[in-house]
């Protein structure tokens, strides 16, 4: 017994020593694969929750301007936010016209941080009708920096102009471009219908199937009505009528199975296993030990009788 505990014990050491390094890397791969797939959920929810957020939640405004409000309706949240910083930094800046000619506008922006006054310069080119702030902020963000809100701020310019409203920090921005079955361009994406669409039947989408989880017929009642709701909507977008549709569907019920019906009264003992398989003993007859009859109709106790 010692000796083949031994032997256990020693193919055990060996196997561990010799594939080791084989099996911590299976082991390895095996978590890694099971890592990503749950950070890759993860990262698709958090993505569709600001999604919704971005494309739904209006942000709220703490300059109430009319720059801002026009701002809050275009931007994303998180990009509104940037922006409503800018507007905050736009306040202290001071302006010095420099220069101005027939051609362009040079002015200096002086703006002061942390006991530090730092000057930048902004041109304006009067052909093209475009700023240009030397701090690059609208090139490398997206969004015009502090100087030149400053610089409209002090023109009185109360809505902020389209050519600085890039379109990928718009609330429709995703929604912007959209292809059909065919690869055809859709055109009409621009305005927020098409969100505002998807948010109420996504909603009303959502509320069914909180009510047809609660059983199974109802389960197979919404499987069976979207499967024709995806068919009749296939038929729409390749062209066909909605009465060649509604006709062609109205003609199909489904029936289900009726339920079943118990019968009156308590049913049989069930058996179990053991029991099923055991057969019914042989009896035998106590008189003369004969499996043909019992004691009762034994032909030595008529015969004695």
């Amino acid at each position: 017994m010692g000796s083949s505990l031994c032997k256990a014990y020693f193919c055990r050491w060996n196997v561990k020593q010799s594939k080791s390094r084989r099996l911590s890397c299976i082991f390895q791969a095996i978590y890694i694969k099971e890592q990503f797939i749950n950070g890759f959920h993860n990262t698709i929810s958090n993505g569709t929750d600001v999604d919704h957020i971005d494309a739904f939640e209006k942000p709220q405004c703490a300059l109430l301007l009319t720059m801002d409000k026009q701002m809050a309706e275009i931007y994303t949240k998180a990009m509104f936010q940037k922006f409503e910083h800018e507007r905050m930094q736009s306040l202290p800046c001071f302006m010095e016209l420099k220069m101005d000619d027939a051609s362009k506008a040079i002015y200096n922006v002086s703006e002061r941080k942390r006991g530090k006054t730092r000057v930048t310069e902004i041109v304006y080119d009067k052909y093209s009708d475009q700023w240009s702030c030397s701090c690059k902020g609208f090139e490398f963000i997206g969004i015009l920096c502090c100087h030149a809100l400053a610089l409209l701020k002090r023109e009185q310019i109360e809505y902020l102009p389209n050519k600085y409203i890039l379109n990928r920090w718009k609330k429709t921005a995703k929604s912007g471009l959209l292809s059909s079955s065919n690869g055809n361009e859709i055109k009409d994406c621009e305005n927020n219908s098409l969100l505002i669409k998807r948010s109420r039947m996504s909603r009303l989408a959502s509320d069914v199937i909180e009510h047809a989880l609660m059983s199974e017929e109802g389960c197979e009642l919404l499987s069976n009505n979207l499967n024709d709701t995806r068919v009749m909507l296939k038929l729409l977008n390749d062209g066909v009528g909605p009465s060649e549709v509604g006709g062609s569907s109205s003609q199909t019920r489904y029936l289900k199975d009726p339920k079943r019906v118990t019968h009156k009264g308590s049913s049989k003992r069930v058996k179990g296993a053991k029991e099923t398989r055991m057969q019914p003993a042989i009896r035998h007859c106590q008189q003369c030990g004969q499996t043909s009859h019992d004691i009762r109709r034994c032909p030595r106790m008529a015969n004695t009788s």
